[in-house]
């Protein structure tokens, strides 16, 4: 008989390696559904959730009224696309980016860029920025009609416009003040760069679902951080001025055939800037078919060798040290052998006016005269050289004004502490070669000046949302009686000599000024040696114009402008500089309203 097969021992081993094997399943299984329930949570999270930084609403620009808009953000939409969802077929795929291309009136350039995207095999591309409404209606019913665009969508996207038109053709409003913003959001140059995180305040996080096309499903997102919008700017510009004075400079600018031609208007009492403009300017709509180089304002961003306008400053630190008085006789000897007879200056026309007073120096504007004055300062070259360049240093030359806009230019000036300079650095210093300064350097220099001697802070910005911005206290910087001094020797200026008499000054109105045509140095002339360039200048004048006393200072430079005729000492522009002020000043004194006491409002000064 055969023994049982059975066996309670080995029954309850085979029990016991199922219930431990179950038991350790089950832990197994507590281990990833429990213990590690965060971690393959986050896996499957990331793997379907992505986090989308939302640009917060930007603030918009505002000029000195608070009612006109320079800068603002308006919905566009964009053209966006998952290349894997469109037709495989080739021909179809083509014929509609043909249709969109078409509809958009791509050119070659860009059409070769949009076709490259459409057919790559990336999962999410935005094929088109700134399209209007028209456009997008065009493109929407152009895909809803082809049966292989399931891949191509429209989104919604905020677009920086500047809606006021500028003073010259295919411009915007003062677009090298303001800059622009590009289409990651962010200001570029101006005062978009400047006051970027005001403007663009703190963006919105969320934690997206992708949509089938890779696109996030905004509407549905977690949201991380809510952000902040962006505030609003109000600006000192006048928006009639400024566009006036873009006008200016453009008639200027053609008529002097120049390069380019710039001006600013400052109260010299506050610092506020109420207009600045350059010829050539762009249109800040279409900044990505502008050339970079316009994006650059030269106002504050381009020194150059002022000329005669830095006589003004030889003046001011011969009277501080007291080496000279307005009626000082001067010798102008017509030329200057300076540092031993290796070096000569010159005026301009090569002609003695023998001994004249310093008033007249200025007005004439002698070169020799004013290399004499500087030599005077101080016993040895380089003690004279020493208080001319601290003058310069206590009216703002070297370093950036605090101008409140992107990219200010320090300028160049050589330092004798560190290179002793001969004389004849001391004598071109005189009159304003050799050294480079910024157009608004100058405006904020002669508001010292002419304000009483207190060195103001020139801004652009009046008001951050609603609280007005306190201008920074100004030091003093020249006393007060010099600065009196320095404002009638402006005044001689323009009343002694009669070209300038009958080019600047306005009735019932106070004026003074200072005119510099300087050479331009061509560091690439002579085989890279460097010279000057033979009858080319720029042109500066900067002035003063107020009722009773000086309300505003405009400073103007025309770059490069070719002359009408070409004599020694006499290189006459169609548009003189010192009639550039002029006809800014009376533009200025008329949309600012300030009329002399019961005076009739001003004609403007041309048609």
């Amino acid at each position: 008989m055969l023994g049982r097969t059975d066996s309670r021992r080995r029954l309850l081993l085979v029990l016991l390696v199922f219930v431990v094997t179950g038991a350790g399943l089950t832990a197994r299984l507590a281990w990833w559904q429990v213990a590690q329930q965060p971690m393959l949570a986050a896996r499957a999270q990331a793997q379907t959730l992505t986090q989308v930084s939302i640009p917060s609403r930007r603030g918009t620009i505002y000029d000195r009224s608070g009612t006109v808009v320079l800068a603002t953000t308006v919905d566009q939409y964009m053209l966006e696309a998952n290349p894997n969802l469109l037709s495989s077929n080739a021909v179809a795929r083509t014929q509609l980016a043909n249709d969109l291309i078409l509809i958009m009136g791509l050119d070659p350039t860009d059409a070769a860029a949009f076709s490259q995207k459409i057919n790559s095999n990336r999962p999410y591309v935005i094929l088109a920025h700134g399209l209007d409404q028209a456009t997008a209606d065009r493109l929407q019913a152009a895909i809803t009609a082809d049966g292989g665009a399931d891949g191509v969508d429209l989104a919604t996207e905020a677009a920086r416009v500047d809606p006021q038109v500028g003073g010259a053709p295919k411009t915007s409003l003062a677009a090298q003040l303001l800059g622009f913003v590009n289409h990651d959001g962010v200001g570029q140059y101006g005062v978009e760069q400047y006051y970027q995180d005001i403007l663009a305040g703190h963006p919105k996080v969320v934690l997206a679902a992708r949509s089938i096309n890779g696109r996030p499903l905004i509407d549905t997102a977690q949201v991380v951080d809510p952000g902040m919008p962006g505030q609003d700017i109000t600006l000192t510009i006048d928006d009639n001025l400024q566009l006036a004075v873009e006008q200016e400079v453009m008639a200027a600018s053609v008529a002097d055939r120049a390069l380019s031609v710039s001006a600013i208007v400052i109260d010299p009492k506050t610092g506020q800037v109420y207009a600045e403009a350059s010829y050539p300017s762009y249109d800040a709509n279409n900044y990505a078919q502008t050339p970079s180089g316009l994006f650059v304002d030269p106002v504050v961003s381009v020194p150059y060798e002022p000329g005669s306008v830095f006589k003004m400053l030889t003046a001011l630190a011969a009277l501080q040290q007291g080496t000279i008085t307005p009626t000082s006789i001067v010798n102008d000897s017509g030329s200057l052998s300076l540092d031993h007879g290796t070096a000569r200056i010159y005026d301009s026309d090569k002609k003695p006016m023998g001994k004249i007073t310093f008033e007249k120096v200025l007005a004439y504007s002698r070169n020799v005269g004013a290399a004499r004055v500087a030599l005077g300062l101080a016993s040895t070259t380089n003690g004279a050289a020493s208080i001319l360049k601290a003058t310069w240093d206590r009216l703002g030359f070297g370093q950036p004004t605090g101008i409140d806009v992107a990219n200010e230019a320090r300028g160049t000036v050589h330092d004798p502490a560190i290179q002793p300079w001969h004389q004849i650095d001391l004598a071109n210093a005189a009159f304003g070669q050799g050294v480079a300064v910024t157009l608004v350097q100058l405006a904020t220099a002669y508001s010292a000046m002419v304000n009483g001697g207190t060195l103001v802070t020139p801004h652009v910005v009046a008001a951050i949302g609603n609280q007005p911005v306190a201008p920074t206290p100004g030091a003093q910087v020249i006393s007060p009686t010099i600065a009196a001094t320095l404002t009638n020797l402006m005044s001689y200026v323009v009343h002694t000599v009669p070209w300038y008499a009958a080019g600047t000054l306005v009735k019932g109105y106070t004026i003074g000024g200072k005119t510099g045509t300087a050479q331009i140095w061509d560091p690439h002339a002579n085989h890279g040696r460097g010279g000057w360039l033979t009858n080319r200048y720029n042109n500066t004048f900067i002035g003063y114009i107020g009722r009773n006393a000086p309300d505003l200072v405009i400073a103007v430079e025309i770059h490069e402008g070719k002359p009408l005729v070409i004599r020694q000492g006499d290189l006459p522009l169609a548009v003189e500089s010192y009639e550039l002020f002029r006809r800014i000043a009376t533009d200025s004194m008329k949309m600012l309203d300030l009329n002399p006491t019961g005076a009739a409002p001003l004609a403007s000064p041309h048609p």
